[in-house]
């Protein structure tokens, strides 16, 4: 069964940009606007993970932190454009789980999200997720081809995750962008194309069949030719 993640969000672009994100990784999203209407909906639904902006018009987020944090356990994780260490202790304080400052990267979201739902859930016994012979364990933050292990950065690391967790998905650059570059990226540049020129590279280095195929036109794709 899918987790429910609870959005209290009154920027429409960005409440949009999660709804549409987290969906696509599987998630069932609730959307509320403003303090009270989080409130209530975390009443009528219970999430399993609330993602909350501070700055709410009327009741501001601290407020709404603290009445979740009252009646509701579901972890919470904090948006803001605050980032002084005492704004972060504030967040803190008033119960917020875990803080992010924005503009943020979509996949540092999902990972902060995933450690926050694992709180409350048995351990998994592993996090490896594999598609022919490429391995990744996303606790570690490793992969390998075969038995040779692939040395990437972290962005790297981050784009590599996106397509084996959509295996055979083509993947369109407006969904790459959002997910590994944020939903604030400029996405006229070719950064997406030199990553994958640097994926490849290193993932073919042994002379392993290419596994990161182009669709022109539309995106990428991990798939066996």
């Amino acid at each position: 069964m899918a987790d429910t993640v609870l959005v209290i969000e009154d920027e429409a672009r960005i409440a949009d940009f999660l709804r549409r994100g987290l969906t696509f990784e599987g998630y069932k999203v609730l959307i509320a606007p403003d303090g009270p209407a989080g409130l209530a909906l975390a009443r009528e639904q219970p999430p399993d993970v609330v993602i909350l902006d501070w700055m709410l018009p009327g009741m501001d987020g601290l407020e709404v932190c603290r009445r979740l944090r009252a009646a509701e356990p579901a972890p919470i994780l904090m948006l803001t454009a605050k980032d002084s260490v005492a704004d972060r202790v504030t967040g803190l304080d008033a119960g917020a789980d875990d803080y992010l400052v924005k503009p943020f990267a979509f996949e540092e979201l999902l990972a902060r999200l995933r450690a926050l739902l694992r709180r409350g859930k048995p351990a998994e016994a592993t996090e490896t997720v594999k598609f022919a012979d490429l391995t990744l364990d996303a606790a570690a933050r490793e992969a390998k081809r075969g038995e040779r292990r692939l040395i990437l950065t972290a962005k790297e690391f981050d784009l590599l995750e996106l397509f084996i967790r959509h295996p055979r998905q083509v993947l369109t650059r407006e969904m790459i962008y959002d997910r590994i570059w944020g939903y604030d990226f400029g996405g006229e540049s070719n950064i997406i194309e030199v990553y994958v020129r640097y994926l490849r590279q290193k993932t073919e280095a042994g002379g392993e069949p290419r596994l990161l195929q182009t669709v022109r036109g539309v995106g990428y794709v991990l798939r066996e030719e």
